[in-house]
């Protein structure tokens, strides 16, 4: 139960790869001249020292970067907070909106999404460095599932470069279940728009609507069936009113 709050460590900001590179053993370089070897050595020089101005450049585009991020982060701040206020006024809308992400859906079972219908209101937060981590806010209604009405879900990166996590402690009615990792999905997949996922359509309605399509294109073309049948017949028809009036002047004369 409570599958959003025992995110394990590893659900943490993927900071770092889990593989690590393989040591190979270095290529020596090839034999060369004495001209030749004084050449790369000089070539060698110049490329390190323009590395090292390539290397001041990007350290100089991430501290601006990061700073556009903080800058725009808090001008979001105010568009969130009006969001959250209209969705508390739609019905289970968070429960739908994590029903219908299929991440989220394979993992909830029948008590986890009737604990959803609980769930009024759903915030992230990035710290202020956005780089350190960031945290969830879950805010509940009362309900026989536990007796919080908020509960959070923090991710740090450590100074060593190592994730760690740290949750709300929870006053539960029952031992809850732990839950395949979802922090990432709910703060880079559902958070920016969840309305996108509130308002899938149900497959089932959407079949209904192409057979109902394809009835209506069926009768469209027996409709024209039947008019070009109509006109076939006014026009043997007033052939045969043609071959009569021939056949009249005939014998009249």
């Amino acid at each position: 139960m409570v599958w959003f709050l025992d995110f394990p460590n590893s659900m943490a900001p993927k900071f770092q790869s889990p593989l690590l590179p393989q040591k190979k053993k270095p290529r020596p370089p090839p034999a060369l001249g004495p001209e030749e070897t004084l050449a790369s050595a000089e070539a060698i020089e110049h490329i390190k020292e323009i590395q090292n101005e390539i290397d001041r450049l990007n350290e100089r585009a991430s501290e601006e970067i990061l700073k556009v991020e903080q800058k725009y982060n808090k001008l979001r701040q105010p568009f969130f907070q009006k969001r959250s206020e209209l969705i508390t006024k739609i019905p289970n809308f968070w429960v739908t909106t994590f029903v219908n992400h299929p991440q989220v859906s394979a993992l909830l079972g029948k008590e986890d999404e009737e604990a959803l219908h609980y769930l009024t209101r759903v915030e992230v937060t990035e710290f202020e460095d956005i780089k350190s981590g960031y945290r969830i806010d879950f805010y509940f209604d009362g309900n026989p599932y536990f007796e919080n009405k908020v509960l959070s879900k923090e991710f740090h990166l450590k100074e060593s470069g190592d994730p760690s996590s740290k949750s709300t402690k929870r006053r539960q009615h029952e031992e809850p279940q732990s839950a395949d990792e979802l922090g990432e999905v709910i703060k880079d997949d559902i958070w920016p728009n969840p309305l996108q996922n509130y308002l899938v359509p149900d497959i089932g309605d959407e079949e209904g609507e192409g057979e109902e399509d394809d009835d209506d294109e069926e009768e469209e073309g027996l409709e024209d069936i039947d008019e070009e049948g109509d006109e076939d017949e006014g026009e043997e028809d007033d052939d045969d009113e043609g071959q009569e009036g021939e056949q009249d002047e005939g014998e009249d004369g």
